[in-house]
């Protein structure tokens, strides 16, 4: 009787289903947005920029505060709680995993403009062509190749601010727009998703337009997918005394999406962030697809709306409320917002005293670079490798640089191609002790 016990125990024991503790709940991938006519679509929908830029630590700091888990879920929370769709980050860590942040932001429904460049892998504004090399592309692809998997990778920014108010600064546009074009010929190379891509240009008005129209002339494969700006002229005012009357104006019939990469003048505190009241009526949504709030944390430049102490905690200002009030009390318009169904290019701007470029050059990607469009990039150097901007031994371009010549991007179609969220750990515990409770009793009987 006691063998036969024991036999029929043993066999529950072998047949038990372990409890294996299941992960959390993980929301599926965003729809990954696309590009038509002038504006940004989730699928069906219109599609607007309602964001802040991140980069806590500031620019000096160059980290990465998507590959730290610990910090970019402890942002994530309050990205959530302001009601946020989009961040902002200036530079990444190619050489670091980041599928744990980008799943987290996935999970909050927060897509990622990323910049591809980062101070040690840049265009040389006062030197571009020998900083446009080999070394800087392979870098560039890297973080291409790492970030074109994620669904909810928004865009890319091919440069930030490089042509500006100094003098001869306009002799880097064709560089940039050659990386712009590089960035969509390697992601159509090598079968990623087609993330937009396009150039987030300074807060200066003396060649503002000419630098858009630049950034959209040429061919498809060259001309920029959109065009953003940054514009700190709201200064607690109104649609017209901050002039953006004038610039809903002078970007309609534009033919692509802009939007505000950074905005936020603090002239004027508490920021008030009545800009939102405009951004997302019709005065604007017909031309524009909203913007991103400079910025997240307060860095030495006082722009931020929350302070990150030295223990990690985070204490909001008055302007963080007011910031996630304008929000809630300025919804996206519904429908498509007067946006223009068809793309279309602009003539190149012709030459004056403040944009000496020739429209005819763009300048060819390294011949050293085409390996990457067929075997991929590689392995990133990171934010500690040596630079580039002085590795003009490792190729240059041969062609098309003997004058300043613009070099674009075009828009391509979304794939299936998605980023699998990290699956959990199998915790052994709860079979542990299902499998002691099992044996003792199983004992206990023997001994009856």
């Amino acid at each position: 009787m006691k063998t036969g016990l024991l036999l029929s125990a043993i066999a529950a024991l072998a047949s038990a289903t372990p409890t294996v503790k299941q992960p959390p709940s993980k929301r599926s991938d965003l729809t990954a947005v696309t590009v038509s006519g002038n504006a940004f679509w989730q699928g069906d929908t219109r599609f607007y920029l309602r964001g802040i830029d991140y980069q806590p630590g500031g620019a000096a700091a160059n980290t990465d505060p998507l590959a730290d888990t610990k910090v970019c879920e402890r942002d994530i929370a309050k990205f959530k709680d302001l009601g946020v769709n989009v961040i902002r980050v200036y530079a990444v860590d190619n050489s670091l995993d980041h599928d744990e942040c980008m799943s987290a932001l996935n999970d909050a429904g927060i897509y990622l403009v990323l910049d591809v460049n980062n101070p040690a892998y840049s265009i040389n504004r006062a030197d571009p062509g020998p900083s446009y090399n080999t070394a800087y592309l392979q870098s560039v692809f890297a973080t291409v190749e790492m970030f074109a998997k994620y669904k909810n990778t928004l865009a890319f920014f091919s440069g930030n601010e490089v042509i500006n108010d100094e003098a001869d600064t306009d002799k880097s546009a064709p560089y940039v727009k050659a990386v712009t074009r590089d960035m969509k010929n390697y992601m159509n190379s090598r079968n990623l998703r087609a993330v937009p891509v396009g150039y987030s240009a300074a807060d200066v008005s003396s060649n503002r337009m000419q630098t858009a129209q630049y950034m959209n002339c040429g061919s498809d494969d060259e001309r920029s997918d959109f065009f953003a700006f940054n514009d700190y002229s709201w200064c607690n005012s109104d649609f017209t005394t901050s002039g953006w009357d004038v610039k809903v104006k002078n970007f309609t019939d534009y033919g692509l999406p802009i939007f505000l990469s950074e905005y936020g003048c603090i002239k004027s505190r508490p920021r008030k962030f009545d800009e939102l009241t405009a951004m997302m009526s019709d005065k604007m949504s017909s031309v524009y697809s909203g913007g991103l709030l400079y910025e997240y944390s307060i860095e030495d430049n006082d722009f931020g709306i929350v302070s990150i102490g030295s223990n990690d905690k985070i204490t909001t200002i008055s302007e963080y409320n007011l910031f996630k009030t304008a929000l809630s009390d300025n919804p996206a318009p519904t429908g498509d917002g007067g946006a223009d169904s068809t793309t279309h290019s602009k003539s190149c701007p012709t030459s004056d005293a403040s944009w000496q470029v020739n429209a005819s050059l763009v300048p060819e990607m390294p011949v050293q670079a085409e390996k990457y469009m067929s075997d991929g990039a590689g392995d990133g150097p990171g934010l500690d490798g040596d630079g580039s901007q002085d590795r003009a031994d490792s190729g240059t371009a041969t062609a098309g640089v003997t004058g300043e010549a613009a070099s674009s991007t075009g828009s391509s179609d979304d794939d299936d191609d998605s980023a699998a969220p990290a699956l959990a750990p199998l915790d052994l515990a709860p079979i542990c002790v299902t499998g002691a409770a099992i044996i003792f009793t199983l004992f206990g009987t023997l001994l009856l």
